[in-house]
């Protein structure tokens, strides 16, 4: 987890505020800070079991902290503030002004011809993954696209997100519908060759998860669904035809917990995995450091009902000690899960991995690999890749009284575990850390190594961050490689990897180009999001804000955009690119390419637009 998340504070049903005195027409940024300390902060500082701490909101627009305020969950506590005293608040928290993120017109509505769902076109694919396997490979069938395409796409048009410094969530398809989410907690129905708005829902708080649409039979009629979770923590179910809200559930009262990766659907059962933003809340020393432990909560994918949690951490926490201000230390914690599950149906699993634990002692599924039962939720096996890794945020601090003695390195494995067949028929497991480390295992043993290949320095953001890819007997394997210093030693080696599946071996590497960056602010050259496979190439977005296309055989890159630039925006405004990050990976469906583009949080370019690319006119 980053080790710079500050001041940061999320929404949720909370006990009742202290009256509000009165305060007169407050003008300047300082106004914001006292008046949350008068009102707010006795809540959010850690004293209400259910309120979520000051360590999640720089990552929370400003427009989703005023509509809660406003029209949301906190309406009754911020009752007894004015519509200017709310819009300070919400600033102050979040560090951003309203409409600033984007002054851009709304897309037009579609016509009644355009917002007409077409039960005809069933979903081209399944989650974030496009499988249950998480290969992310699109046939040419689904994409619509081969390689030799690729050069030939030119931008059809570019979506704004209001209120937005980043763009994450990736889309599915279906219907003739692009659904997808966006910062400030709205999710839209998109018609997907135009971009025009069939229908929009609003959250409680940024999406970040890729939506994950239920399937149907072509020409089969009925309500689909659609599934994806927000910053806290809260797991959504919407009509797919008209954006009506079926359920919405919370899997975890903890205050901390927040969903980054989305959920898998199997069999109707929605598997959603549960991390956190409580490494951070430890940079206090007051702070009981630490109570949560990921898992993957289990649901009727119809009814919302939760089924089960599969945690990673089989006891729950208790007091061990004391700090060195006499703060209770609490353990086990940790193990979160930040990446979509890949589900196994012949051995009747699901493979996760697992993040760093929060305090000391480290256990043994932290920077592991879990086989978790699909029927109970119990691990079937585990293989840590990292032993004793401890970590939060009181490690940044200059007492470090939070601190677990280990320290770090907090190696996560952030990226998704895939489920591949090799051509000699074999099973494998293979799994990327940020350590710099990929690896391949044997569902069949227990998850015996296989082979492991170390390919970068690894780091807080990555080594391999947020997704590889599969194409046959061939592993692409985005390498971030952003940060440096005494923990992570050795040189970066950030670009893009193509491995043997059945060795391990590395077949070519393209490595990222730092000049490309030039004078550009917070731009860095590795890849982070997640790549996609298709016949003959893979496409990645990396954090320099460029979009490229490697040629299977030997890495070359035959396509490249630079996407961190100014739009013309659907409905006649404007738009910008950043860096390409986080579990947004690109997407083809029906001849299209879209990706979005955007990632200002830890030290990255930011940006607020989807952008489509298609055939050039006359093509």
């Amino acid at each position: 987890m980053p080790s710079f998340i500050l001041k940061v504070c999320a929404l949720a049903y909370v006990a009742a505020l202290a009256t509000v005195p009165a305060y007169a027409a407050p003008t300047h940024e300082q106004d914001g800070a006292a008046l949350f300390e008068a009102n707010c902060l006795k809540c959010h500082g850690g004293k209400v079991a259910k309120a979520p701490p000051m360590s999640l909101l720089q990552i929370m627009s400003a427009s989703s902290v005023l509509r809660a305020m406003e029209h949301g969950i906190m309406q009754e506590q911020a009752a007894a503030l004015n519509g200017d005293q709310r819009r300070l608040v919400a600033e102050y928290l979040t560090g951003q002004k309203l409409g600033a993120g984007s002054a851009a017109p709304p897309a037009p509505a579609c016509s009644p011809e355009l917002a007409a769902f077409d039960f005809n076109k069933p979903p081209s694919t399944r989650g974030w993954g496009f499988s249950q396997d998480n290969k992310r490979y699109l046939s040419p069938e689904t994409a619509g696209l081969t390689k030799a395409d690729l050069p030939g796409l030119e931008l059809k048009w570019a979506f704004a997100f209001p209120d937005a410094i980043r763009a994450r969530s990736q889309p599915a398809f279906g219907g003739g519908a692009l659904y997808v989410g966006s910062q400030n907690g709205t999710v839209y129905a998109l018609e997907a060759k135009t971009g025009c708005i069939r229908w929009q829902f609003s959250t409680i708080a940024e999406v970040r998860t890729a939506i994950v649409l239920a399937p149907w039979k072509a020409g089969q009629r009925g309500s689909p669904m659609l599934y994806f979770g927000d910053l806290v923590g809260n797991v959504y179910a919407l009509d797919a035809v008209t954006g009506r809200l079926n359920w919405r559930h919370r899997p975890d009262e903890h205050p901390s917990l927040t969903l980054t990766a989305a959920p898998v659907l199997y069999e109707n059962r929605l598997y959603v995995p549960m991390s956190a933003l409580e490494v951070t809340a430890a940079a206090d020393p007051t702070y009981a450091c630490c109570t949560f432990r990921g898992g993957v909560a289990v649901y009727d994918a119809s009814s919302g009902e939760k089924l089960q949690v599969a945690y990673t951490i089989d006891q729950p926490s208790r007091v061990v000690g004391k700090n060195a201000v006499g703060t209770d230390r609490i353990a086990p914690s940790g193990a979160p899960i930040w990446n979509t599950p890949a589900i196994d149906p012949r051995r009747e699993v699901m493979y996760v991995g697992t993040g760093e634990n929060y305090s000391s002692p480290a256990n043994d599924t932290s920077d592991a690999i879990l086989a978790l039962s699909l029927k109970d939720g119990s691990i079937v096996w585990k293989q840590q890749m990292t032993a004793g890794d401890a970590w939060n945020m009181g490690c940044e601090t200059e007492e470090k009284i939070n601190c677990p003695p280990e320290n770090g390195p907090d190696y996560d494995f952030g990226a998704a575990t895939i489920l591949a067949t090799a051509s000699d028929g074999r099973d494998i497991v293979l799994a990327g850390q940020k350590s710099g480390e990929v690896f391949g295992l044997d569902p069949a043993a227990g998850g015996r190594i296989l082979w492991r290949s170390k390919l970068g320095r690894g780091g807080i953001q990555g080594g391999v961050h947020f997704g590889m890819a599969v194409d046959g007997d061939i592993l692409y394997v985005p390498m971030s490689d952003f940060d440096g210093g005494p923990r992570w030693p050795g040189v970066a080696m950030p670009g893009m990897y193509a491995l043997d599946i059945r060795t391990g071996k590395t077949l070519w590497y393209t490595p990222a180009d730092p000049a490309v960056c030039g004078q550009r602010e917070y731009c860095q050259p590795g890849i982070s999001a997640a790549a996609t496979a298709i016949d003959g190439a893979v496409i990645a977005g990396a954090m320099d804000g460029h979009l490229r296309a490697y040629n299977a055989a030997d890495g070359a890159v035959i396509w490249d955009v630079d996407t961190a630039i100014d739009y013309t925006s659907l409905g006649g405004g404007s738009a910008r690119g950043g860096s390409l990050g986080g579990g947004a990976g690109p997407v083809m469906h029906d001849g299209m390419l879209y990706i979005n583009s955007g990632y200002g949080i830890y030290f990255h370019m930011p940006g607020n637009v989807l952008l489509a690319f298609g055939p050039a006119a006359g093509k």
